[in-house]
């Protein structure tokens, strides 16, 4: 099943990349659906949870503003529109996951996922980076939110 979780990242990763890029470069046929499916047929034998990627695409593309907002702070020296897009959408699908999906998926696993996509398609300093900035992010946003909540 992880691995399974990982591919289906992999495939958000994707498809939320194609799409930002679509979209900033004013192409008027972007359809994140069209491109979620077609990514998803590619693997439709190795992706038995759908409903997985679809609610990372969806709620990363619903929650992008907030999830901008809560990460430029955590990482003031590098403007969002300056940290590549690869490792932009990677920071946004982790913090998503810390923040909507933590009662799925534990912290660690969605820090750790997001540092191996990073690994993956980041350059040499990605992983380091987001491993930094979801780890403060942890610490700052869900810590803090459980802790009041408890309190």
């Amino acid at each position: 099943m992880a691995s399974n979780r990982h591919l289906g990242r992999i495939v958000a990763l994707q498809t939320l990349y194609e799409y930002e890029f679509r979209t900033q470069s004013e192409d008027k046929t972007v359809d994140v659906e069209e491109i979620l499916a077609r990514n998803l047929e590619r693997y439709k034998k190795s992706i038995d949870d759908t409903s997985f990627v679809n609610v990372i695409v969806d709620g990363v593309i619903k929650n992008q503003d907030d999830l901008d907002g809560k990460l430029q702070p955590i990482a003031p020296d590098w403007p969002l529109t300056q940290v590549a897009r690869v490792d932009r959408t990677i920071l946004r699908i982790g913090l998503y996951e810390l923040l909507h999906s933590g009662d799925k998926v534990p912290p660690k696993v969605a820090i750790n996922e997001a540092v191996e996509l990073a690994k993956a398609f980041g350059s040499d300093n990605s992983s380091k980076f987001i491993n930094g900035v979801l780890g403060t992010a942890y610490r700052t946003l869900v810590e803090e939110q459980t802790d009041d909540i408890s309190a």
